[in-house]
C-alpha cells in the first residue's frame, strides 16, 4: 500500500490518499497530474493534426510528394538539433514554463503561416522557415511533459502515468488525422491551420494551474547553458541503456516518418484525389490509434518491468511484418490492417521506452537527458519523412521495405540494453 506523504519532495501527491494498487483511477486523482494530461491532450493534438495537414497541404499547394517529405522535415528536425539545450533551460526554469512558452510559440508559427497562405505568399522557402521556426519550441513541451510527468507520482506509479500519457497520444491518433483530414478536405488548409492554432492555445490554458503552482526557479547549474546542454548530451551517449535505447527507439521512428507520408499518398491512390482520399488518410490513422490506445493501457496495466526490453524488441519486429508484406501487398484492405496492427504494436514499444529510460535516469539530470534521448529517439521520424517522400518517387514498396527494415534495426539495437 502507499502511504502519500506532501512533504515527500519531487512527488507531489494530495495529503490523505491512499494507494492500495497502482490502478489508473488511483493516479488520475492526482489534481496536477490531471490538468498536465489535458494540456498534453491538447498539445498532441494540434501536433498530430499538424503532421497531416502539412503534408496534405504541401501536396495540393505544391503537387510534390518530394516537397511534402521536406516540409515535414522542416517542421521536426531543427528542434531535434536544439533538443540538448531545451533541456538545459527545462533543468533551469523548470518544465511548466517551458511548457507555456512552446505553446505560445506554436501558435504564432501557424498563424504565420494561416497569413502567408491567405496572402498567397506562401512560396516553399517561406513555408519551409515558418515550419522550421515551428520546430524550434517543440522540444521544450515534448521533454517538459516527461519531465514534470514522473515528478507528480510515486515510482511505482510511473508505468500507469506513462501508459496515461501515451494512451493520450495513440487517442489523438484518432481523433486528429480524423479531423484534420475533414477539414482540409472540406474546408481547406486554412482553417484547418486555424484549428491547429486553437488547439495550442488551449493546452497553454490548461497549464496554467501547474504554473501557479510552479513558479520560476533561479538557475540551479553554475556552468553555461552551453556547458549544461553538452554535459547532458554525454550523459545520455554514454550511459549503457539510454544509448542503445536511442539508437533503438530512433531507427523505430524512421518508419513512422516514411509512414507519415507513405499513408496519405497511398490513401490518394486508392481513393482518388480530393476529398474522399484526405477522408481515407485520417480514417487509416485513427484506426491505428485507437489500436495504440488500448494497447497501452494493457501495457501500463500489466507489463511486468524485467519483461519490457522483450516486449519492446516483440513489438518492433511484428510493427516490420505489418509493414512488409501486410500494408505492401495486399492493396487496401491490407494497408487498412496493417495500420491498425502498427497501432497494437506501439503501445508496448512507447510505454516501455518512457518508463524504462524514466528508472535509469539520475532524477538531478532528468530535464536535460530526457530532451536529449527525445532528440535522439525522434532524430528518425524527419529522416523517415524526407526518406519516404524520396523513395516514393520511385516506388511505394521501395518505402515500405525502407520502414519495415529501419523497424528490424530498431529491434537489434535494443539487445544491447543491459538487464538490470
Amino acid at each position: 500500500m502507499w502511504h502519500d506523504r506532501k512533504r515527500r519532495r519531487g512527488t507531489m501527491v494530495p495529503h490523505g490518499v491512499e494507494f492500495a494498487r497502482p490502478s489508473y483511477r488511483a493516479v488520475l486523482r492526482i489534481e496536477q497530474l490531471r490538468s498536465l494530461l489535458l494540456a498534453a491532450l491538447f498539445a498532441r493534438l494540434a501536433d498530430r493534426m499538424l503532421g497531416l495537414v502539412l503534408v496534405l497541404y504541401a501536396l495540393a499547394r505544391f503537387h510534390s510528394p518530394l516537397l511534402a517529405g521536406w516540409v515535414g522535415f522542416a517542421a521536426l528536425a531543427p528542434g531535434l538539433v536544439v533538443s540538448p539545450l531545451a533541456g538545459a533551460l527545462l533543468d533551469r526554469t523548470g518544465p511548466a514554463w517551458g511548457i507555456a512558452a512552446d505553446m505560445a510559440g506554436s501558435t504564432a508559427s501557424i498563424l504565420m503561416l494561416c497569413m502567408l497562405a491567405a496572402a498567397g505568399e506562401d512560396s516553399v522557402a517561406s513555408v519551409l522557415c515558418v515550419a522550421g521556426l515551428y520546430s524550434l519550441t517543440n522540444p521544450l513541451s515534448a521533454a517538459g511533459v516527461r519531465t514534470l510527468l514522473p515528478r507528480l507520482v510515486p515510482p511505482a506509479a510511473r508505468s500507469q502515468a506513462n501508459a496515461l500519457d501515451t494512451t493520450i497520444h495513440a487517442g489523438v491518433d484518432v481523433c486528429g488525422p480524423a479531423v484534420a483530414g475533414m477539414l482540409t478536405g472540406l474546408a481547406g488548409a486554412i482553417p484547418a491551420l486555424l484549428a491547429v492554432a486553437a488547439c495550442y492555445a488551449a493546452a497553454c490554458g490548461a497549464l496554467l494551474p501547474a504554473l501557479r503552482r510552479h513558479p520560476r526557479v533561479p538557475p540551479l547549474w553554475r556552468d553555461g547553458l552551453f556547458a549544461d546542454a553538452a554535459a547532458g548530451v554525454a550523459y545520455v551517449v554514454r550511459h549503457p541503456s539510454l544509448r542503445p535505447l536511442a539508437l533503438g527507439y530512433a531507427a523505430y521512428n524512421l518508419a513512422w516518418g516514411i509512414l507519415l507520408v507513405v499513408v496519405p499518398v497511398l490513401a490518394l491512390r486508392f481513393a482518388g484525389s480530393g476529398s474522399r482520399g484526405d477522408l481515407l488518410a485520417g480514417i487509416l490513422w485513427a484506426a491505428s490509434g485507437v489500436a495504440a490506445a488500448i494497447s497501452s493501457l494493457l501495457s501500463g496495466r500489466y507489463a511486468v518491468p524485467s519483461m519490457q526490453r522483450g516486449l519492446m524488441m516483440a513489438g518492433m519486429v511484428a510493427t516490420a511484418i505489418a509493414i512488409w508484406p501486410v500494408s505492401a501487398r495486399f492493396g487496401l484492405n491490407g494497408l487498412a490492417a496493417g495500420m491498425v496492427l502498427v497501432g497494437v504494436m506501439a503501445g508496448p514499444v512507447d510505454v516501455g521506452v518512457l518508463t524504462l529510460r524514466q528508472h535509469r535516469t539520475d532524477p538531478a539530470w532528468l530535464g536535460r537527458v530526457i530532451a536529449v534521448s527525445m532528440g535522439f529517439n525522434l532524430s528518425g521520424a524527419p529522416i523517415g519523412m524526407a526518406l519516404g517522400g524520396a523513395l516514393l518517387g520511385w516506388s511505394s514498396q521501395a518505402a515500405l521495405v525502407a520502414a519495415a527494415v529501419a523497424c528490424v534495426t530498431g529491434a537489434l539495437a535494443l539487445r544491447w540494453i543491459p538487464q538490470r
